[in-house]
């Protein structure tokens, strides 16, 4: 009976060593030759955060210098790129409203004849002498419900103010065109995602601005540019219209780990949508490779060498795998 038992163990090591080791291929298969890439997809509005532009208000003096700030390589805060040609697109600045409301649009041109609305900047002026800011995203480009505002602000600590509620003048107009831009304005192209983000949580760190659902102030104001939306915008958006998904159905975004936004930077976890896909980076290796891969261990670990090959008990020995250049170790008895 032990003889009968000694056999049928002799025989099914080999099987199960072979196993052992078909076991170990699918395991170093799945680790080194499955790749599994990432796929980030950067919305529009990621290229100007209103937040920002809210604190770079508190910096101009009018109108003008608000626009020059605003499209400014410099100051790092415009980084749109709603076509995808890899051109910062230039932001134009309308003032509407009146007496103790007033505000700015910001729009882009994307084509003549083509506006889309960005943004809105509200301020009201507040019995108290003060005066209150409100950002709020187009909803074409960041969603629904988009503000940022900050109350409470002295006229003494922002001079726009003075010159905004200085009385009777006309409303400020961007003088620029499509493809028509200031004499001192050079052309640039967008900072990678990641850069741009980081760069953005620096500068508005303390600005004071708080984001809100629903708007904050006492008396809305309409934009003149209200409704305006371009219908050749590759950039995704969050809330488009039907003619602008008819043109992305046909040119579809380059955002997609490629340039502008989706070439990240430093490594900085992104914000977004992200879907995986698994490639083969490597040929899986035929089946004439994985026999000859798996028949260098095929002698039984426990098996008991002849006398002329037998390794002496103080010399232990290694045995050296084909694949992956992996060794095991097989002690002396």
């Amino acid at each position: 009976m032990k003889h009968t038992t000694a056999i049928l163990l002799a025989a099914l090591i080999p099987f199960l060593t072979n196993c052992g080791n078909n076991q170990r291929y699918e395991r170093h298969y799945n680790n080194h030759y499955d790749v599994t890439v990432a796929q980030q997809t950067y919305f529009a509005s990621s290229g100007l955060d209103l937040q920002a532009v809210g604190g770079l208000v508190q910096q101009a003096k009018d109108g003008a210098h608000f626009e020059k700030l605003l499209n400014d390589q410099s100051r790092g805060i415009n980084n749109l790129d709603l076509d995808e040609n890899g051109e910062v697109d230039y932001i134009h600045v309308t003032e509407y409203g009146q007496a103790d409301n007033r505000g700015f649009s910001l729009t882009v041109n994307l084509d003549e004849g083509e506006t889309q609305e960005i943004a809105t900047i509200d301020i009201e002026k507040t019995p108290d002498g003060k005066a209150n800011i409100q950002t709020h995203g187009n909803s074409n480009i960041y969603g629904q419900d988009h503000y940022y505002h900050r109350s409470g602000i002295d006229f003494t600590d922002m001079l726009l103010l003075g010159w905004m509620f200085s009385g009777n003048r006309p409303n400020y107009h961007s003088g620029w065109g499509y493809r028509n831009y200031p004499p001192d304005y050079r052309r640039y192209s967008p900072r990678p995602y990641n850069d741009y983000q980081r760069d953005i949580r620096t500068k508005t760190a303390n600005s004071g601005y708080k984001k809100s659902p629903t708007s904050t102030l006492a008396k809305a104001t309409t934009s003149p540019n209200a409704g305006k939306t371009a219908k050749s915008i590759k950039a995704p958006r969050k809330n488009p219209t039907t003619a602008q998904k008819s043109f992305q159905a046909r040119n579809p975004s380059k955002q997609v780990a490629s340039g502008g936004f989706g070439r990240q930077g430093s490594a900085t976890k992104p914000s977004g949508n992200t879907t995986t896909s698994k490639t083969n980076t490597i040929p899986k290796p035929t089946s004439a490779q994985r026999t000859t891969t798996t028949s260098s261990s095929k002698k039984p670990f426990f098996s008991t060498p002849s006398r002329s090959t037998s390794p002496s008990k103080s010399s232990p020995s290694f045995r050296r795998s084909s694949f992956g250049g992996g060794s095991s170790f097989r002690g002396g008895k």
